[in-house]
Order: structure tokens, then C-alpha cells, then sequence
């Protein structure tokens, strides 16, 4: 059987086709402001990604794109002495931010660039993420075609455009399929890849010689690399010998639990099983966990102690199955009824042909097995944080009710459930996300000398992260009115400061315009004209 045919029933659609959405329009007047030859934030609490606790007041230094002067500038409760804060140069522009709390830009390690199928264009998704402080993205899959990807790459690289800058992942084979059907061939797709200015590549399975020709090749040329241990062949090579053969980090959990078998060698799959009926897929695999070794037993430590020597990253993405928990939370979210594109909604409907949409009979039993599924990942993710091991936030919205850059900070909630202190939930959100794309010179955390990306918000993201949603949280207040919170205040990229609470008016009104034109409403399913 060809590989290339194996790539299609690895993801049981076939969404790699590289259909491209509609290109990012150039960066409009009044769409941020800067770089400037000076910017100076002043009176911020400082949230760093590096695990320190907050400090501040502080006022941070730009100099274009560039953090040139971090000074703590006072004490909380005390007026800030004008003489102590850092002098502001002709020309120079001033951003008052004091009470504020300022971090990191945060990094999604996994987000598709829109989809036709779903109709989300790159202006409707960049601006999904900035708006939920996204400043730095990879792309594990170049779906757009990565000629496609690497222009829209520079272009954020020079602003030209309102996007995070981009990390183009190639899926393996992406070109010519057919080319990977040997080991030869597979290190010759290698190293075409890398000339054509990739940054890495996104692996689904292949045989085991294709798989290790493949990854060696790639590590040889200094690339990085993610996979999708997809179970068409988990069950001839999984984590384990992906991390072996030089894997930089693996996408979900698939291949994990198989590495963790202790009396099988497969899972149990029953026997009418089909992985092309999603349903059956993705039911199975809420009981996979359940058939893992136990945690804290021999062969589970044995398995964390080895990933954790190979340097390994795990990237869990919590969020884009827990509908496989909770079906209504996730089709009922606050933000879908203003910021979800119908077409996009249509996608997520009950179907036998779209990715993700497998709700063809989804109920309490699955959902309950799901919630024990998500009890053991998270054990494992959390111990390898606690043991040392680097995990980073990765979305992969675009699926199973999961809307860009919300379900990012969904994410950040998640990690928080799994046990993650709130300082070390922004840590992989920042710095652990930059470290996985060998960008932590640059970018992660707050010091000087790194790119000036920032989250900017008014309220104290680690007492309550949902205050970081484009809906902001919902509270009481003093005269026993429901108020909603802001979400972010400012987005910063490269120096550029972006009003995010704008950025996220501009979706609302092409959702609006989407559902004028196609004269629909968002509605529940089962509903006439959802």
C-alpha cells in the first residue's frame, strides 16, 4: 500500500489536498501602531514566562522591535516618583499601562492557517489569534500548500500584514507522496523540504524504516520536527521510537498510551471496528488511556524517564477533544454565536464526511469515558512538568467546536486542570513554546534584548484565566449588575501594538457580514436552518 494513501486514512478525510483560503490583506492604516523608534510602557505588573512571580510597578523599554530597558519603577500602593522612570526621547511614544499586567506573547504550537472546507480565511484567524495574545504561531501542516505559508511568513516577518509570525511545518510527503515510499526517497524529500526554506515537519507514521530514514534525515539538516502518531501505524512505532530516531515533540497524545502498554501490544480494538467511521475512532479512543500501564507504576516511569533524557516535548492540545467530554460545553460556548463564521459552524455539525464532526450517536457513555481518558493524560503531562519536561499550548482549532485563539486560552485552562501551577501554565504558553521552536533567544520571555511581543491585560490572568477571552469572564458588581471583563487589552508584536479588543470587532463584523449574505443564524443542531 502506498504511503501516500496511508496519509489520507491517517487522518480519515481528505483535508490534504492544500487548498488555499483567501490570502491576508496588507496591514491597513490604524492597524497598530508602530514600530516606534521608541516606546515606553509604563506602570505594568510584570508576568514573566520564565516561572518568576509578578513584580511591579514596572516600565518596559522599546526601541522598534526591540526591549531595551526593564526597570521596576516603585512600590504597590506608593505614587510613582517621575525621576525614577526611564526618560522618554523626541519622538518617542508612551503607553499607560499602570495596574495593568503585561507577559510574554504567547506561542500556539498548533494552528492550522484557516480552512476552505471550514470558509475561515488568514484575515479571520490571524486576527482570532492576536486578539487572544498569539503572537508567535506554527503551522503543523502547511494545508495552504507551503509556498503559500512561507510568503504569508514574510510578510508577518515584516508586518506587512496583522498575523503572528509563523513557523511553517510541512506534512512529510507534502508534494510528492509518492517519493517517500523508501528510505532514500524519504531523505531525499528531506532535504528538497529544507531548500525550500521549511522549518520542520509534521510526521503522521509510516513504516518504521521510512519513519527513521525520514527523521534522521531532518535532524542531520538542523530541522524540527512534530507528529501525529496516527494509529494506522502506532502500532509498529510509537512515541518512543519516534523520540529515539530524533522526534523534537509530538501533537496530542496518540502513540503515548501505546508506548505505555505493558500486556498488549495493540489496543483493543472491537471487532467491527473502522477507523474511517470517526465515530468508531474516536470513541475507541477515549478508552485507550484505560489500557496503559497504570501511573507511577515501573514500565510508566520507565517510559517518562526515557522521553525526559531524549530532551522530548509534549505538546498535548487538551482542548480540541474535550467535546469528547462534554459535547454541550463545547457547542454551547459564549463566543460561537458572535464570532463563529456559519460556515465554519455548518463544519462542525454532525457529518460522516468532516473532520471532527463524528457526533453521530455521541452520549453519556462516551463522554464518561472520556472524562477518565483526560484524568490519566493529564497525570502523565503534569508529572513530566513536575519531573522537568518541557510542554507547550498547541490549539488546533478549526475542529470539534474549537474556535481560533479562544480555544487557545481554553488551552491555558486545561493545563491549569491538569495540576499546572498558574505560573507555569504561562510558562508553557511563552517560553516552553519558544525553547520547542529553538526561538527563545528571541522571543518567550521578557528581557532585555528579545523582540517586544506582549499580552497586555487589565485584570490578574493568574487568579482567573478566563479574563484572557475575547468574551472576557463574567462577574457581579458593586451595584448587582452582570458585567463581562475586557479579555486583552493590547496585543504587541514586533513593537507593533495592537488594540485587541479592535482586532476582535473586526471578526465580529465579517461574521455578521457572513450571516447578512447568507441570510442564516447560528442554531443549535437539529434546529430548522442551523
Amino acid at each position: 500500500m502506498k504511503t501516500n494513501f496511508l496519509l489520507f486514512l491517517f487522518l480519515g478525510i481528505a483535508s490534504l489536498t492544500f487548498a488555499q483560503v483567501d490570502a491576508s490583506p496588507n496591514r491597513k492604516a490604524g492597524e497598530g501602531s508602530g514600530p516606534h523608534t521608541q516606546l515606553i510602557i509604563r506602570g505594568v505588573t510584570l508576568i514573566n514566562g520564565n516561572g518568576a512571580p509578578p513584580r511591579g510597578p514596572i516600565d518596559i523599554v522599546v526601541e522598534n522591535n526591540r526591549i531595551v530597558g526593564i526597570k521596576v519603577v516603585g512600590n504597590p500602593g506608593v505614587p510613582i516618583a517621575a525621576d525614577d522612570r526611564p526618560t522618554l526621547k523626541e519622538g518617542g511614544v508612551e503607553l499607560d499601562a499602570e495596574g495593568m499586567y503585561l507577559l510574554p506573547g504567547f506561542v500556539d504550537m498548533h494552528g492550522h492557517i484557516g480552512g476552505q472546507a471550514q470558509g475561515a480565511d488568514a484575515e479571520y484567524v490571524f486576527k482570532l489569534w492576536l486578539g487572544h495574545g498569539v503572537t508567535t504561531l506554527r503551522d503543523p501542516s502547511c494545508g495552504n500548500g507551503l509556498d503559500w505559508v512561507l510568503a504569508h511568513k514574510t510578510r508577518s516577518a515584516a508586518n506587512e500584514i496583522v498575523a503572528p509570525r509563523i513557523a511553517a511545518y510541512t506534512v512529510f510527503g507534502q508534494g510528492n507522496y509518492d517519493l517517500i515510499n523508501t528510505a532514500e526517497g524519504a531523505r531525499e524529500w528531506v532535504r528538497a523540504n529544507a531548500k525550500k526554506g521549511a522549518d520542520g515537519i509534521k510526521f503522521f507514521g509510516a513504516a518504521p524504516e521510512i519513519m527513521a530514514a525520514g527523521l534522521e534525515e531532518n535532524k542531520k539538516l538542523g530541522l524540527r520536527s512534530a507528529c501525529h502518531h496516527a494509529q494506522m501505524d502506532v502500532g509498529r512505532w510509537n512515541v518512543l521510537n519516534s523520540a529515539r530516531a530524533g522526534l523534537t515533540s509530538m501533537e496530542h497524545w496518540y502513540g503515548l498510551p501505546e508506548a505505555l502498554f505493558a500486556d498488549r501490544t495493540v489496543q483493543n480494538y472491537p471487532v467491527d471496528y473502522n477507523y474511517q467511521n470517526e465515530q468508531d475512532r474516536f470513541t475507541e479512543a477515549g478508552r485507550l488511556w484505560k489500557q496503559a500501564a497504570p501511573p507511577y507504576s515501573d514500565h510508566w516511569n520507565k517510559v517518562m524517564d526515557e522521553l525526559l533524557a531524549l530532551d522530548f516535548t509534549l505538546d498535548p492540545t487538551f482542548n480540541i477533544y474535550e467535546a469528547n467530554r462534554d459535547l454541550m460545553r463545547a457547542r454551547r460556548a459564549d463566543w460561537h454565536e458572535e464570532y463563529t463564521l456559519p460556515s465554519l459552524w455548518r463544519f462542525y455539525q454532525p457529518s460522516r464526511i468532516s473532520h471532527g464532526s463524528y457526533w453521530h450517536a455521541w452520549g453519556t457513555e462516551q463522554e464518561v469515558a472520556w472524562r477518565e481518558n483526560y484524568r490519566l493524560w493529564m497525570a502523565f503531562i503534569n508529572e513530566y512538568k513536575n519531573r522537568g519536561g518541557r510542554v507547550t499550548a498547541g490549539s488546533d482549532s478549526g475542529y470539534i467546536y474549537q474556535l481560533y485563539g479562544f480555544a487557545y486560552i481554553r488551552e491555558l485552562e486545561l493545563l491549569r486542570e491538569a495540576g499546572f501551577h498558574p505560573l507555569e501554565v504561562i510558562r508553557a504558553a511563552t517560553l516552553a513554546g519558544a525553547e520547542a521552536l529553538g526561538l527563545d533567544r528571541e522571543i518567550g520571555t521578557v528581557e532585555v534584548g528579545k523582540k517586544a511581543d506582549f499580552v497586555i491585560v487589565r485584570e490578574n490572568p493568574l487568579a482567573d484565566l478566563k479574563v484572557l477571552y475575547g468574551t472576557g469572564a463574567i462577574r457581579l458588581d458593586e451595584n448587582n449588575e452582570v458585567v463581562r471583563t475586557e479579555g486583552i487589552k493590547y496585543t504587541v508584536k514586533d513593537g507593533i501594538v495592537y488594540d485587541a479588543q479592535a482586532l476582535l470587532e473586526d471578526v465580529k463584523a465579517m461574521v455578521r457580514a457572513a450571516k447578512s449574505s447568507e441570510g442564516v443564524e447560528i442554531r443549535q443542531p437539529g434546529s430548522k436552518d442551523y
